[in-house]
């Protein structure tokens, strides 16, 4: 396991050895989906939150817990229901007899990696509760403040399919989430590899940690000074600006958006061994960190499928249309 005194005297191309070593390492469990990995340990490294919807059985929570495992974090896992209380989520206080005064009792959020499962099942109420985690990484009950762990990294699920007894996230939830992925069923090969090695063990109980927290604390402040021209601030800057203005979207993505596709670029910099950031990078991640943002002019529970297909169509016309900067 490296720790973060090692890392911070390495250059970009050793960064990409480690991150190719967590990628492999959460591959043992996860086969076959190596740029989701790499997309979910972007994430983490850039100090967002992801959010994973796809249908059931694909291994969304099993990604979670492999990525908390190979980074050697804390995790915690919420089953998102509709009696959940926002306090099971954040901490309540609690008489305490034997002290005669009210103690903090933490929830379920204080560790480094959250796995909120079917987020969309939980009350409104229940869901704004994480508003303030994902975003300040701390919690305020009863008028005191407590730190988050760091990293923290909250990875929810949702399944697109069965939306019977769900609460569909509004806007202002879906735009804390850096990005928006989906895990897709795996090939034939990955498949027979997964009922050959699951059979026997659970894989999860094999995976040793690759990083320590302060490593991983060390490549994220790393991936924070990526450099990043005008040109490229200008890409971004052009790319989310279209979708303000394109006749299918009601509301485009917010300047949070701009932030965090910059910083999910900075970090798949840093994993793919450099420190300056191109237009590829943008393109490869513009539909997961924007398609989820925008609010087409569609309504409807049918149609809310077919607005992500639409979203995602959409994003790609805008980066296709806007001109790629000369480095």
């Amino acid at each position: 396991m490296t720790d973060g005194i090692t890392l911070d005297s390495r250059g970009a191309e050793s960064v990409r050895s480690t991150a190719d070593e967590v990628v492999a390492a959460v591959a043992t469990v996860i086969d076959g989906k190596d740029d989701v990995i790499r997309s979910a340990f972007a994430v983490m490294l850039a100090g967002g939150h992801l959010l994973i919807e796809d249908v059931p059985g694909v291994g969304k929570t099993m990604l979670a817990k492999a990525l908390a495992r190979a980074t050697g974090g804390t995790i915690s896992r919420i089953q998102f229901t509709p009696d959940l209380l926002p306090s099971d989520v954040t901490g309540a206080s609690v008489f305490d007899q034997s002290s005669a005064r009210f103690e903090f009792k933490p929830g379920a959020v204080f560790a480094n990696v959250v796995i909120g499962d079917e987020i969309n099942r939980a009350s409104p109420k229940t869901q704004a509760a994480l508003l303030e985690c994902m975003e300040e990484g701390q919690v305020t009950v009863d008028g005191s403040t407590w730190p988050l762990p760091d990293p923290f990294l909250v990875v929810a699920t949702q399944n697109p399919v069965d939306m019977e007894g769900t609460y569909v996230l509004p806007e202002a939830q879906r735009d804390r989430f850096m990005a928006r992925i989906s895990m897709g069923y795996p090939d034939e090969q990955a498949e027979r590899a997964m009922l050959r090695s699951h059979g026997r063990l659970d894989p999860i109980d094999r995976l040793q940690p690759v990083l320590s927290t302060g490593a991983l604390a060390s490549l994220a402040a790393q991936a924070r000074d990526v450099y990043v021209s005008p040109a490229v601030e200008t890409y971004v800057l052009r790319i989310v600006g279209a979708t303000r203005g394109h006749a299918e979207v009601r509301l485009g993505a917010s300047p949070r958006a701009s932030l965090q596709l910059l910083r999910a670029a900075k970090a798949t910099a840093l994993i793919d061994g450099r420190d300056f950031v191109l237009p590829d990078d943008i393109d490869a991640l513009a539909v997961d960190v924007l398609a989820h943002r925008l609010v087409l002019r569609r309504t409807g529970v049918d149609a809310r499928e077919g607005q992500v297909v639409a979203a995602t169509r959409i994003v790609r016309q805008v980066v296709s249309s806007t001109p790629v900067p000369l480095q």
